[in-house]
């Protein structure tokens, strides 16, 4: 394998691009044919839920959804160094498989940074990764390098990576994400208040908010705005979003200061 430059997309200072800002099910959803889901606008062209971290020493992508693919030629992403993962739901993973080209470029697996719990179904569901059968070609399987993390500060491409560990409904525990003054909290409906604490000083906080009506699992608009007033960043995006918020409606009912995110958007990586 031939080893890889570092950046090759004319990066000139550290960025985050929003790649997917859906829920589960995207937007537009199957069979609907709401305001929403049938607007023209861009906007409400929701992929399923993935960040990415354009570093000076790689691009950082935040979990594979199922779009994966599509949201990295729409973005002109032409290699991944790493990945994070926040948990193991289908919307978050089932892309893994599309990482089996950039081996190729990087010289080595793809590494891969996740909880037990994430790991555990990787091996299950992409069990033909970890198989000792011999590969019939290079490339026939996905060349995974996992690295377990848990809820201490890591390194990542030459990065410190502070882990925010979340509520997902009654049953899952999920990772959020500071880079810098940066943080990543999808698919939450409950910040602890450690978490909270490792919230404080950012300038840039990214949050659930499925929609306006309360949600088991999820945050909806009004509790995501009650924790920006807590952390206080400069400026908030909210994402998760479903097809109950339009875009242009939904943002002029939010405070000064919040923005709802959207497939596409980049904003510089402050701190």
């Amino acid at each position: 394998m031939q080893e890889s430059t570092v950046q090759t997309d004319g990066l000139t200072s550290p960025e985050v691009v929003f790649l997917g800002t859906g829920t589960s099910v995207g937007v537009p959803s199957l069979g609907c044919d709401c305001e929403v889901c049938t607007s023209t606008d861009p906007r409400n062209q929701r992929t399923r839920c993935s960040i990415l971290f354009r570093l000076p020493n790689g691009n950082l992508l935040v979990d594979t959804p199922p779009d994966m693919r599509t949201q990295l030629l729409r973005e002109k992403i032409p290699l991944i160094h790493a990945v994070l993962f926040t948990h193991e739901h289908v919307d978050h993973l089932y892309g893994l498989d599309d990482l089996r080209l950039f081996p190729f470029r990087l010289g080595h697996g793809m590494p891969l940074y996740c909880e037990p719990q994430v790991e555990a179904r990787i091996r299950r569901v992409y069990d033909y990764a970890f198989s000792d059968r011999k590969p019939t070609h290079p490339g026939s399987t996905p060349q995974l390098d996992i690295v377990s993390i848990g809820h201490e500060p890591f390194d990542v491409l030459g990065t410190r990576v502070v882990p925010i560990p979340l509520k997902h409904g009654p049953y899952f525990d999920v990772l959020g994400f500071r880079v810098g003054d940066f943080a990543y909290c999808t698919d939450t409906n409950d910040v602890p208040e450690a978490s909270l604490e490792r919230l404080m000083g950012v300038e840039t906080l990214v949050i659930d908010a499925l929609r306006y009506a309360p949600h088991p699992t999820h945050f909806c608009v009004d509790e995501a705005l009650e924790v920006i007033a807590k952390v206080k960043p400069k400026q908030a995006y909210l994402t998760h979003i479903c097809h109950d918020l339009d875009h242009a409606k939904a943002q002029a009912k939010l405070p000064e200061g919040v923005y709802l995110a959207y497939d596409g958007l980049r904003v510089p990586l402050p701190g």
